[in-house]
């Protein structure tokens, strides 16, 4: 069984669903993926069931865990590409990266080039092996998110990052624009989140989920939105857009989880702000923030400000 990391993506087969083989099934869920491709992820056990390898005409049934490990990238060599990086913090072990709005942090499905990892791979002579596609990737945060991202430039630094992660001892610190006036101070979100099952596209706060906590401050409100900061005491997929719209302030912008007519070009408006973490050498307690991109603090000046918290 794969326990020893986090799946990247996981499907629970719901009552709604057709029950056909898991190759023909797994194409109707996960967008971008062909049918050879998928039955090479079985083959290679990186998609499995319930936590087990299968064959590609297993056909799935109600409440099989599907979960795919790993991707492989088709007829593809990673390259290094000159992009330009925003390096915030430089040494032998490791690298802190503050990543732009609409940059991928690694390879994917229909995002095989001009990703964090290529750029990494063009600026810095070391990275950590992690795996074939995500060198040096320690954590990640969406595409449409900008911010503090810490890189391994070996493994020893790598694995000493991630138990860090593990045991909840980073501290990674975001700003978000929400839509609403919050009328509390500050709170705790405690809500397991997985995938949504009436929308694979989608994470959801369901029983069948994760543990997921969020903690929120109100740092000012506006006319019709509040500027929180949010801390991380998990990482789920989407955790903050998720758990901020389950309790209805959706992040401002947000073309998931917000209203349609109010999505932003921009994406949504969520910045990893701060992020702390031990150096896995010196044990030295390492701190960064991150100033709002431009088009975000833009934002912010065209909204009428109601109270500072």
């Amino acid at each position: 069984m794969k326990t020893e990391q986090e799946a990247l993506f996981e499907v629970v087969v719901a009552p709604t669903d057709e029950l056909q083989r898991l190759d023909k099934f797994m194409v109707l869920v996960h967008e971008g993926l062909s049918r050879t491709t998928i039955q090479t992820m079985i083959k290679n056990e990186d998609l499995t069931v319930n936590g087990k390898a299968s064959k590609a005409n297993y056909v799935v049934k109600v409440g099989d865990v599907l979960q795919i490990w790993d991707y492989p990238i088709v007829e593809m060599e990673l390259k290094p590409e000159n992009i330009p990086l925003s390096i915030v913090y430089e040494d032998d072990d490791v690298l802190v990266v503050d990543k732009p709005t609409g940059m991928v942090v690694h390879p994917a499905p229909g995002h095989y080039t001009g990703t964090l990892v290529n750029a990494l791979l063009y600026h810095i002579k070391e990275l950590s092996e992690g795996d074939s596609v995500r060198p040096g990737i320690v954590h990640r945060i969406d595409k449409d998110t900008s911010g503090l991202l810490m890189v391994a430039k070996n493994d020893f630094a790598h694995q000493a990052l991630q138990a860090e992660l593990k045991d909840k001892k980073t501290e990674r610190v975001y700003l978000a624009l929400v839509d609403g006036i919050l009328t509390h101070p500050s709170g705790r979100i405690d809500a397991p989140i997985g995938r949504d099952e009436s929308d694979r596209k989608k994470m959801a706060v369901t029983p069948k989920g994760k543990p997921a906590v969020t903690h929120f401050e109100v740092i000012k409100r506006y006319v019709g939105a509040t500027l929180v900061k949010c801390r991380l005491e998990t990482g789920r997929t989407h955790q903050i857009r998720v758990h901020m719209a389950e309790i209805g302030h959706p992040v401002v912008g947000d073309p998931i989880y917000g209203p349609k007519k109010k999505a932003a070009d921009t994406g949504q408006y969520l910045h990893a702000h701060t992020l702390s973490f031990t150096h896995p050498r010196s044990g030295k307690l390492l701190s960064f923030t991150s100033p709002l991109p431009k088009y975000f603090q833009t934002h912010l000046e065209t909204l009428q400000i109601l109270t500072d918290a």
